[in-house]
C-alpha cells in the first residue's frame, strides 16, 4: 500500500505566532519514521473569507475560489495533524473557519494534534475533536501537549529559546504515540476508502 500522506496544518495566522516551531518539529518527527510522508499546510496561504456559502460542499458546490483551492489541497492527504493554539479555552477563529470551508475532504481520515498554551492546549483540542467527529474525521487518542513551564521555556516571544529540542525529552514519547496512532488509522482508513471506491464508481 502507498504510504499515507499527512498534512501538518498550521492553524494560526497571526504575525507573531508560535505555531511554526511545533509544525517544523512535528514534520521532522514524521520524516524520521519513514512510514508516512508529511507536508506543512499553512492557513496563511489560503486567505478565505468567513464562511458564507449556501451550505457545506457536502450539499452544494463551493463558490469562493480560495476555499475551492483549500478543498483541493486537503483532498491530497490521508490524515491531518493540527497545530493548535488555545485561545480562551478553544481553537483559533481562523482554524474554525478553515474547518467549516470543507467537508467531503475531511471525511473518513484520522486527525491528531500538537497543542500548546494554557493547560497544554487541552481544552482547545477537546473542542477540535468534537468538530472533527462532526466532519467525519477519526480523532486519535494520543496527542502532544506543550504547556506550563515547557511552553515558556521555548516560546521566543517570551524570552524562550525557540527550540523544541530543549523540551524534546518531555514531548517525544507523546509524539511517538500520536504518530503510531496516525499511521495505524491512516492505513486502516485508506484501505476502507479504497474498498468503497468501486461501489461509488
Amino acid at each position: 500500500m502507498t504510504k499515507a500522506k499527512i498534512a501538518i496544518i498550521v492553524g494560526s495566522t497571526r504575525k507573531v505566532r508560535f505555531a511554526d516551531i511545533p509544525a517544523q518539529w512535528m514534520k521532522a518527527q514524521v520524516d524520521a519514521r519513514g512510514d508516512m510522508d508529511a507536508e506543512i499546510v499553512d492557513l496563511r496561504d489560503f486567505p478565505m473569507p468567513l464562511f458564507d456559502e449556501m451550505a457545506s460542499n457536502a450539499y452544494a458546490p463551493t463558490q469562493d475560489a480560495v476555499a475551492v483551492k483549500w478543498q483541493k489541497k486537503l483532498a491530497e492527504f490521508d490524515g491531518y495533524i493540527f497545530v493548535v493554539a488555545e485561545y480562551n479555552h478553544s481553537i483559533m477563529g481562523a482554524l474554525k473557519n478553515a474547518l467549516d470551508q470543507a467537508y467531503v475532504e475531511w471525511a473518513k481520515k484520522p486527525m491528531g494534534a500538537i497543542a500548546y498554551g494554557s493547560m497544554g492546549g487541552a481544552r482547545a483540542l477537546e473542542h477540535l475533536r468534537g468538530i472533527a467527529v462532526e466532519l467525519q474525521m477519526v480523532p486519535v487518542r494520543n496527542a502532544v501537549h506543550i504547556g506550563g513551564g515547557a511552553f515558556w521555556q521555548v516560546h521566543p516571544g517570551f524570552g524562550g529559546s525557540g527550540n523544541l529540542g530543549d523540551i524534546e525529552a518531555q514531548i517525544a514519547p507523546s509524539s511517538a504515540a500520536l504518530l503510531d496512532d496516525m499511521a495505524w488509522w491512516a492505513k486502516a482508513t485508506m484501505a476502507a476508502r479504497a474498498a468503497e471506491a468501486p461501489k461509488a464508481a
